[in-house]
């Protein structure tokens, strides 16, 4: 049998806590797994390492030498993952204001538990992007689901807002139903908007729509008031335009946000993200 990693963990997880139990604890596996462990290591080195008496456990002198050789190779093999770690990154897409604190707090997540960093691009079309594999995963809102393979994990929702000129006849408003928008010029952006006819049933749809092709297109737009626009609260609370008003929104429904990722990406860094993203979403 070849002594791996595991080995010589669970062997000096014992030896220094002098307790098969302390160290199966410390481990997060069972006293019986630590002690098969163990003994295969010994029966692949051919000594015994490890004294076993009813009140403690102590290295042998095999073990005492053996102990300080595994603590130092250890040593050397956790340096050499922390420093290759800190060389990889993960590319995280966005189209527009990725949410805060959530991202902050995903992002400084996933950085302290590996050791990666992110890296973070902008782009209009955050699944082309993934398509492209410009980027590993990306922030997607919406209601529209991502087309095969892309995989795709929920993360929470967010309350619409609508927004509109300061000139516009609604800003005096500062609340508009959900109901109310099909009867105005919708402005959408037809390449990352969350919000476009496709959003209300075909009998209740709007029929005067406006295009435009990215975020920034889409703010001016509103600002030059050819129609209204909606968008999730965190663009009120980060698009401080100073022609552009916003109005609570009653009865509509909430945006997705969602990590969409090809499943054939980094998976482990992936993952990790996956894992800091949603603790983030739920604090």
């Amino acid at each position: 049998m070849e002594v791996e990693i595991r080995h010589l963990r669970a062997f000096t997880a014992v030896a220094r806590c002098g307790s098969f139990s302390r160290a199966a604890e410390e481990l997060s596996i069972t006293q019986p797994a630590l002690s098969r462990t163990v003994a295969q290591l010994e029966a692949a080195l051919g000594v015994r390492l490890l004294e076993r008496t009813s009140r403690r456990v102590e290295p042998t002198d095999v073990g005492e030498e053996f102990l300080h050789q595994a603590e130092g190779a250890l040593a050397s093999f956790d340096h050499l993952l922390a420093t290759t770690r800190r060389q990889a990154s993960l590319r995280l897409g966005f189209s527009w204001l990725l949410p805060a604190p959530w991202a902050q707090q995903s992002i400084k997540g996933f950085e302290k538990t590996t050791g990666a960093s992110v890296k973070l691009i902008r782009t209009d079309d955050p699944l082309q992007a993934l398509r492209r594999r410009t980027v590993d995963i990306a922030v997607v809102r919406g209601d529209e689901p991502p087309p095969q393979p892309l995989r795709t994990v929920r993360l929470y929702d967010e309350t619409r807002f609508a927004v509109c000129a300061r000139e516009s006849p609604l800003a005096g408003r500062d609340r508009l139903d959900w109901d109310e928008v099909r009867h105005w010029p919708l402005i959408v952006n037809t390449v990352s908007g969350t919000t476009g006819p496709w959003s209300w049933p075909p009998e209740s749809r709007p029929t005067d729509i406006v295009e435009t092709s990215n975020y920034d297109e889409w703010v001016e737009t509103v600002a030059a008031n050819r129609g209204i626009g909606i968008v999730p609260e965190t663009a009120r609370h980060r698009s401080p335009h100073p022609a552009l008003h916003f109005i609570a929104l009653t009865n509509a429904p909430p945006v997705p946000v969602r990590l969409v990722y090809l499943p054939d990406g980094p998976r482990a860094l992936i993952r990790r993200f996956v894992d800091a993203s949603l603790e983030a979403s739920r604090a």
